[in-house]
């Protein structure tokens, strides 16, 4: 609103403050199973019966319905006492549907718990280290199976043409930023005749992808920074290398970038997610997710990258940045693809 009333100002910032707590507590309802309880429940619980089947405490678990009622994103019977989850709620709030949106409010409660040290940021500089963020990987996970995962095969692939016979056929895959792996564990089921090879730069995301995937002797991670590949990954290692929603937060894109070009045989492919906007203020006015790309950037991508000294991207860089990069780094051909059920990633492919 350019110029809003007084009346529209209060209603529109008391929205913002209830909408807030309300992400909070989808989050936890995600996190403690009451919303998939409640989503399964063949008649609608009591908060006693909730409490019961989900294994929680049930004063906790009364409270947390307040917020829900009120809110109106749960339906109370005041007659009976009983709590019902609408089936249009049940299918965005629950693994069960399409996309699970409390998965994604776990972002809320992990953000906030920077707050102290990203206001010290903004008064004097520098950064939020990624090992501030305890949670950060494992809710990253949970948002990159459903936004980058579950399109992988039958929407991702098929950006490259002859990427899936080749794959099918064993190649040498390396994913940069590869988080706690989830992708290249899905990549290296479908094709066990390919390698599959992760970096990151944090341990416990590593920790985890040997840990989870230890049945899959066709993937191995490290732990490293993608401006310098480990040995003995070097110049033209790898078929195909990927990044999933990584080049923003690196301190140094530009040498991420021309290193994977450099790590690529003669018929190599690049294939990057990243995150889809404008790049410009005015022109993601109208993006359906707007305000939570800019504070996820604000509060985690910027930061983590300025707090090693780097240049700060953020996630809304936009995609004219992101194939500017590409064509510096020397990539010959970049091609930009959209996705129409999702609006939150632009998909790359650039061949060296």
């Amino acid at each position: 609103m350019d110029d809003p009333t007084a009346e529209a100002a209060e209603e529109r910032l008391v929205e913002i403050l209830n909408d807030g707590c309300l992400g909070l507590m989808l989050a936890l309802g995600h996190r403690t199973g009451l919303l998939a309880v409640l989503a399964q429940a063949s008649t609608p619980p009591t908060a006693a019966e909730l409490a019961a089947s989900a294994g929680l405490q049930e004063r906790y678990v009364r409270e947390w319905l307040g917020a829900m009622a009120v809110g109106r994103l749960v339906a109370h019977d005041p007659q009976t006492g009983r709590y019902r989850l609408p089936a249009a709620h049940a299918d965005l709030l629950t693994d069960e549907g399409d996309a699970n949106v409390a998965a994604f409010a776990q972002y809320l409660a992990v953000l906030a718990g920077v707050e102290d040290e990203l206001v010290g940021c903004f008064r004097h500089g520098g950064g939020v280290p990624y090992s501030s963020y305890p949670r950060f990987q494992e809710v990253m996970e949970a948002d990159s199976a459903q936004t980058v995962v579950a399109a992988l095969l039958d929407d991702v692939l098929p950006m490259v043409p002859g990427l899936a016979g080749r794959l099918t056929a064993g190649i040498d895959v390396l994913d940069v930023g590869c988080g706690r792996g989830r992708a290249l564990a899905v990549l290296a089921r479908q094709f066990p005749r390919s390698r599959f090879h992760g970096l990151d730069l944090s341990q416990e995301a590593i920790d985890h992808l040997r840990a989870e995937h230890a049945d899959l002797p066709s993937l191995e991670g490290r732990v490293g920074d993608a401006a310098v590949l480990p040995a003995p990954w070097g110049a033209q290692s790898f078929d195909l290398v990927t990044t999933f929603d990584a080049i923003h937060d690196q301190a140094d894109p530009l040498a991420v970038v021309r290193g994977i070009r450099e790590a690529l045989r003669p018929d190599g492919v690049y294939l990057a997610q990243d995150i889809n906007t404008s790049g410009t203020h005015a022109g993601d006015l109208d993006h359906p997710l707007g305000p939570f790309i800019y504070t996820i950037s604000t509060m985690h991508c910027l930061t983590v990258s300025l707090a090693r000294g780097g240049t700060g991207l953020g996630a809304a860089w936009g995609r004219p940045a992101a194939e500017a990069l590409l064509a510096e780094s020397g990539f010959s051909s970049v091609s930009t693809h959209l996705l129409p059920h999702d609006a939150q990633n632009a998909w790359y492919v650039a061949w060296p």
